[in-house]
């Protein structure tokens, strides 16, 4: 089968699309002949070597965590699956012909592959983070970094809750962030006061990585009301840095029930195939996404 792969780290010029065997399922695990994978940073993250303390992959490793497609092996044990069921889901070397699942579940109604394969890590993490951070119905939340897919996500669910969010994001994408039902303003310079003008912040959540954690903190006046996903940086200001803890099941199931209630939409910003998965990478570094970027095959 095809898929993506890099025998070294570095930047995107060591993927390659080579051949390899086809993946198979373990127990508890579900194979899928994929129809699209989600690009998210931890993607390219891994792919430069970024967590080789913490998770040690070795070489030559495969890319991509989340994927869609239909199941076409179920190992023993996987319960409420069944070959030919249209699954969304997180697993592992998903850019590729087929890969295995450890987590998934059935395709809401209407939903695209390519749709879907932008959904689980974006609706884990958005969903884990606003949790962590404490926010409740009547409050207002700070999104720095606002219109990727964890800020599309994290708008939507907060909206759902009754909770209010002011978001920053660039100026192309005030728009868009206004349409998800969020107050929405420039980062750049002077962006504390113009956040202060739409209202106080009672939680904050750093999804960009831009070096904003002090004044997110000088804005909702306490470090543990931040959260950070994406600078590493964030312990040394009293601020928890959040990369995992949360069950990818229940954020599917929850995610698949937003959806079907119309909650919940994340618009794809552009598509890839295999061979253009390093593209793919370049422009997921250079950010500036609304919504999501996925590897259709």
């Amino acid at each position: 089968m095809k898929k993506v792969s890099f025998a070294e780290f570095g930047g995107p010029e060591v993927l390659r699309l080579v051949d390899d065997a086809e993946p198979h399922a373990d127990p508890g695990q579900v194979r899928i002949a994929v129809r699209a994978a989600g690009v998210n940073p931890v993607d390219w993250r891994n792919r430069e070597g970024q967590f080789q303390k913490a998770r040690p992959i070795e070489l030559p490793a495969g890319v991509g965590q989340d994927a869609s497609g239909v199941v076409d092996e179920v190992g023993e044990g996987a319960e409420g699956v069944e070959i030919g069921d249209q699954v969304f889901g997180r697993g592992s070397s998903t850019y590729a012909e087929f890969a295995v699942l450890t987590s998934w579940a059935r395709m809401p109604e209407g939903l695209s592959f390519q749709e879907a394969a932008g959904y689980p890590s974006v609706v884990e993490t958005a969903l884990r983070i606003i949790r962590q951070v404490g926010v409740q119905p009547g409050q207002t939340l700070l999104v720095s970094g606002a219109s990727g897919g964890v800020g599309s996500a994290v708008l939507q669910i907060a909206r759902d809750r009754g909770i209010a969010v002011i978001g920053t994001a660039g100026a192309a994408n005030q728009d868009y962030l206004r349409s998800l039902g969020g107050l929405a303003t420039t980062y750049g310079e002077g962006w504390v006061e113009r956040v202060r003008q739409l209202g106080r912040a009672d939680a904050a959540l750093d999804l960009a990585g831009s070096g904003v954690i002090r004044e997110l903190v000088e804005l909702t006046r306490d470090p543990r009301k931040v959260i950070s996903i994406a600078d590493l940086r964030a312990p040394e200001f009293g601020v928890r840095f959040s990369g995992a803890g949360g069950s990818m099941f229940e954020a599917l199931a929850e995610a698949a029930d937003l959806i079907s209630r119309g909650k919940l939409h994340i618009p794809v910003e552009r598509s890839y195939s295999l061979a253009e998965a390093a593209q793919a990478h370049v422009d997921s570094q250079a950010g500036h996404t609304r919504g999501r970027r996925v590897v259709a095959l």
